[in-house]
């Protein structure tokens, strides 16, 4: 088991919670960094700057991580939604105009293998009599170059490379703004596909009828909850699987009409409500 660094303290619970499910993920893989960056597309300081914090991971490396803990990717992928948001609004404005990290935004460089050691040019107090540290400066600056150019054809080369590419898989889309994001929601996980059996009625994505659910659960079960919600002309918003406000509404709603106590929370006699 890895020992990991105390997340920081001002890090939104939903981001908190999706880097911890990651966390439990790559520690049950029992997979070193190095051996994770080796499974997947991303490098070992990514992973480091994911599962600390400091990154919001993209989609596409929390499925590639479900995939190395043979984990199906749903819940994980429902949790980084919620926290991309969060992350989102968490954007703050800095002096020359540009934004701290956030959802689609990519962080300074780091000194690594995915993009070498650039040397600082020299310093103002080197003087004009220093022709070597300008040789040095210029030779760094033309290797920083063919290294971003060499980037950008890489990343072009991805972007293009068909279902028969090298890597057999679906080339990632641009990542959203926090803005595009919440115009724009994804196709829903979940599909309802109710019917009555014994009784009672199921839309096809789980068949309990007594465990408790509450505001901010993410499972198969909350979205089992709203197809029977949407089912009695209650909307509890998308189909998703997320407990959140609508859903919430949903079903005071819901406890309301069937004379039940109106808590928002989903238990026995609520479940009997919906499966009624």
């Amino acid at each position: 088991m890895s020992r990991w660094r105390a997340l920081p303290a001002e890090l939104d619970p939903s981001v908190r919670r999706l880097v911890e499910s990651l966390r439990r993920l790559k520690d049950q893989s029992g997979l070193s960094l190095r051996q994770l960056a080796a499974r997947t597309e991303y490098s070992a300081k990514s992973w480091e700057r994911y599962l600390g914090g400091r990154t919001l991971p993209p989609r596409e490396a929390v499925e590639a991580l479900a995939r190395v803990g043979d984990e199906d990717p749903v819940r994980l992928l429902a949790l980084r939604e919620v926290a991309a948001q969060a992350w989102g609004a968490a954007r703050t404005p800095v002096q020359d105009g540009r934004t701290t990290d956030g959802p689609g935004s990519e962080p300074d460089p780091e000194p690594g293998p995915e993009q070498g050691d650039l040397t600082p040019a020299a310093p103002p107090g080197a003087g004009p009599s220093a022709p070597r540290s300008l040789r040095t400066a210029l030779v760094a600056g033309s290797v920083a170059l063919v290294l971003a150019i060499g980037s950008a054809a890489i990343l072009a080369v991805r972007l293009t490379d068909g279902p028969g590419g090298e890597t057999g898989t679906v080339p990632p889309p641009p990542a959203p703004s926090s803005s595009a994001a919440a115009a724009t929601p994804e196709q829903p996980a979940y599909a309802c596909r109710v019917s009555r059996a014994d009784g009672r009625w199921y839309a096809g994505i789980s068949r309990v009828t007594g465990e408790t659910l509450s505001y901010g659960d993410i499972s198969p079960e909350v979205a089992e909850a709203q197809c029977l919600l949407r089912r009695q002309g209650i909307s509890p918003g998308g189909i998703d699987g997320i407990f959140g406000p609508l859903t919430e509404k949903a079903v005071k709603e819901l406890q309301r009409r069937s004379h039940l106590v109106v808590d928002g929370i989903i238990g026995p006699h609520t479940w009997k409500a919906l499966r009624g």
